[in-house]
């Protein structure tokens, strides 16, 4: 699970005799999950406003303020990654509106649900995401 989502807890979605894949309750299970990582994410990014104007203050002694500064520019960066995930979030969430959640994007097959459950965001399935990941190392 990735380490911005350890803290979305939930319960692993257990599919019916014959259920199909991506049904409305699925797809809820996953709705939950999508809408309650955005949540817990944007509280981070508020809490991260408050404790830099908190925070910020102009230490006369230089190795001072060149540590907060560091310190002000790691949270940042690790708040525009999560800025850029709950922008996949999202889009993830229209993917469900438009019933194209669950299926990879390149070849179409379902991505499975504990695929999902562990990156809530993937739209490849793994056979496309390590053919992809395989492309990527080979262009290095």
């Amino acid at each position: 699970m990735d380490a911005s989502q350890s803290d979305v807890n939930f319960s692993p979605y257990q599919p019916k005799d014959g259920e199909a894949y991506m049904s409305a309750e699925m797809s809820s299970h996953f709705r939950s999950i999508l809408e309650k990582w955005r949540t817990q994410l944007k509280e981070e990014v508020d809490r991260t406003v408050h404790h830099m104007q908190d925070e910020a203050a102009n230490f006369p002694d230089p190795n001072d303020r060149a540590t907060q500064e560091e310190e002000f520019t790691l949270e940042l960066r690790t708040r525009d990654r999560e800025r850029k995930l709950i922008k996949k979030i999202e889009e993830s969430l229209i993917d469900l509106d438009k019933g194209d959640y669950g299926f990879c994007e390149s070849c179409g097959t379902e991505i499975g649900i504990r695929r999902l459950e562990a990156r809530p965001t993937a739209t490849l399935c793994i056979d496309c995401k390590t053919l992809d990941e395989i492309r990527e190392k080979n262009r290095v």
